[in-house]
């Protein structure tokens, strides 16, 4: 069975290899889990899912290879025969209560069940013979019998011999909003590592030939690897970009974990020709853009992020900035950058349904090429695969 697992894991789109499978084989051979099929479910998910968008599919190949195992745990009674039996009589008559009986083993109640579907035509409610809510039936829900199959509802005294109900699954939205963790998965596709700093590591294949080689231990040392990629981050603040303070903290936070050679600086709005690294002092300690289009090199990439909603204006005409007269519009620094730096891309927080709506978002998206992605997990996937293919 767990061989048509497997194949079926793969069948399925899950890339499940046969060094995971033995590692299951293994874990179950050295009793890690409880011999219960949740326990089983949750180490063999562990063990084959390594993408958090491939849970739902895995959960649907699990549920049709091991039908009926989820039920095995219904087994088992919470609450006191005597206390089912008191509510019992509470609310039913001696003579209904003397009609209640356990049907017999597994097989024929499953039988009786298959021969029910077969000759009921339509929704039932009460009674003590058709599939349906309330009642005392030994098929459905809502009633009392001290033995049968629950059908859909919900469980309030655990009795039932086998569960059976439809089950939805949602795929995973990979475009939702996710924490930091997820956004450095992201970001990591946008890497190129060299070896270099003062920060050093041990070089075991070198160690072991240069001891077999001298006859004493020889330990050698090489630079830590660190990724070399170049990274201008270039972060709107203030106004319409409140509401994205904590997504866009945990982007900054992932970027300076994952780039080594990372500037960063803040504007407002659209870029014009100055930026700031310290939002208290925006006013007094600004840097002038055309410096940092001379000082940072051409290998450079850039991020910008912002939600891109003003006026127009700002963007088109000089003197259009709401905080002070810019003698060039702001596309115009825009297009300087994206020509300096061909690897430019612009992450949009906003929903990406409304882009289009907005006037100065689309004047933007033109200026980047197209290249505006959303701040989603698929967005930055995205924007890094452009920011790699460009050089």
């Amino acid at each position: 069975m767990l061989l048509n697992f497997l194949d079926a894991l793969r069948a399925a789109g899950i890339p499940a290899s046969i060094k995971e499978h033995l590692m299951l084989l293994e874990a179950l051979d050295q009793e890690v889990i409880a011999r219960k099929p949740e326990d089983f479910y949750y180490l063999a998910r562990a063990t084959y899912v390594k993408d958090e968008a491939l849970l739902d599919r895995f959960d649907q190949v699990f549920a049709k290879v091991f039908k009926g195992l989820e039920g095995s745990s219904e087994l088992e009674a919470d609450i006191p025969e005597e206390w089912l039996r008191l509510i019992a009589e509470k609310f039913l008559s001696p003579e209904e209560m003397a009609k209640i009986e356990a049907l017999g083993s597994w097989d024929e109640i499953m039988d009786t069940l298959k021969k029910r579907l077969e000759e009921q035509k339509g929704r039932h409610q009460g009674g003590n013979k058709w599939i349906g809510s309330g009642g005392t039936s030994p098929f459905g829900h809502g009633g009392y019998n001290p033995e049968g199959v629950r059908i859909g509802g919900e469980s309030r005294h655990k009795r039932a011999v086998k569960v059976w109900e439809k089950r939805e699954f949602q795929n995973l939205d990979s475009t939702k909003q996710l924490g930091t963790r997820n956004i450095k998965v992201a970001l990591r596709r946008l890497r190129r590592f060299a070896r270099e700093g003062a920060a050093e590591e041990l070089d075991l294949d070198e160690t072991i030939r240069g001891t077999a080689r001298q006859g004493w231990l020889d330990i050698r040392m090489r630079p830590e690897r660190h990724n070399a990629v170049k990274l201008l981050l270039f972060l709107d603040v203030g106004g319409s970009m409140d509401p994205f303070i904590t997504l866009c903290e945990e982007l900054f936070s992932a970027a300076t974990t994952e780039f080594k050679n990372l500037e960063f600086f803040y504007f407002h709005n659209c870029l014009y020709e100055g930026v700031w690294k310290d939002n208290r002092r925006r006013y007094t300690e600004r840097t002038n853009t055309w410096d940092i289009l001379h000082k940072y090199g051409h290998d450079y990439k850039v991020i910008f992020v912002g939600d891109a909603t003003m006026s127009p204006y700002e963007i088109s005409h000089p003197g259009g900035s709401v905080e002070h007269f810019n003698e060039e519009a702001g596309g115009v620094w825009l297009e300087r950058v994206a020509h300096t730096y061909p690897a430019t891309v612009w992450i949009n927080p906003a929903n990406e349904a409304h882009w289009n709506y907005n006037q100065s978002t689309m004047l933007i998206r033109q200026i980047m090429n197209d290249r505006m992605y959303p701040l989603t997990i698929e967005g930055l996937d995205s924007a890094m695969r452009e920011l790699t293919r460009k050089r």
